[in-house]
Order: structure tokens, then C-alpha cells, then sequence
């Protein structure tokens, strides 16, 4: 909560008191780990596909993904991970690309995009299908 209260320029009350808002209106949801509160988006919530299109729209990621896309080469498949993929807007968005991608053109882009969207762009490369468990133990250019 100190985060979000310093990157408001609020009290921590303050922001607990609109986590219990959202916690109640079942956009979110906590759980306890040990003496902290973990909050996380609630994905069964029948307004939550549309709030992440709303917000994905208003940052500008899903254009970006949009270009990337349609001049890549040969993408099966696209993650994102981090903390991003955890709903959290640290400033970084990593994602994982797989297949036979051109590799020099997926930097340029993402340098491109760093500076539409204002946040680092970290990319993983891999050749064929991963679990997911094991694209979050990548290293990220």
C-alpha cells in the first residue's frame, strides 16, 4: 500500500479504503501472506475482459502489440509476463515471443514502443511452445 499511496501522493488509508471499495464492488481481491495483503484483479468478475481492453487501450499496449504482430515473421505465440501479466504497472512490460521472429526488427519496435507508452519493453525470444512456468525464467533483452 505504500507504493500505491507514494505514487498518489496519498495516506495509506486512503488507498485501503479504496482497495476495500473495489475489494466490495468485486472488481478485486486479497488474500493474506503472512502479514502482508496481496491484491490481485478478479478475473471471474463479469466487467473484467473489458476493463482490461479499457485499460490496455488507454496505455496504449494493445496497438503496440497490434503492430508487432502483423510484422514479426512467423509468431505462434506471444506472452506476457512479469509483473504486467500480474496486473501491476511497475513501468516494465516483459513479453516472451515464440517462433521464428525476426529478432532485430521486435527490438526496434519495442524501442519504439518504450517511447509511445513511456515504459521499458524487455523481450524474450524462443523457438518453440514453453510452458509458462519456465517463459518467466527467462532472460529479457
Amino acid at each position: 500500500m505504500r507504493g500505491f499511496a507514494d505514487e498518489f501522493g496519498d495516506s495509506t488509508n486512503s488507498v485501503r479504503i479504496e482497495l476495500g471499495k473495489l475489494q466490495e464492488a468485486g472488481l478485486i481481491e486479497s488474500f493474506a501472506d503472512g502479514q502482508k495483503v496481496i491484491y490481485r484483479p478478479n478475473s471471474k468478475n463479469p466487467f473484467y475482459l473489458e476493463l482490461t481492453k479499457l485499460v490496455s487501450k488507454y496505455l496504449g499496449f494493445d496497438q503496440l502489440v497490434e503492430r508487432v504482430l502483423s510484422q514479426l515473421g512467423d509468431l505462434q505465440a506471444a506472452y506476457v509476463i512479469g509483473d504486467y501479466a500480474n496486473g501491476l504497472d511497475t513501468g516494465v512490460i516483459e513479453l516472451a515471443l515464440v517462433g521464428d521472429v525476426d529478432q532485430v526488427y521486435a527490438v526496434s519496435l519495442a524501442e519504439k514502443g518504450e517511447k509511445e507508452l513511456r515504459r521499458k519493453v524487455r523481450l524474450a525470444f524462443l523457438e518453440d511452445e514453453v510452458s509458462l512456468e519456465n517463459v518467466s525464467k527467462l532472460k529479457l533483452l
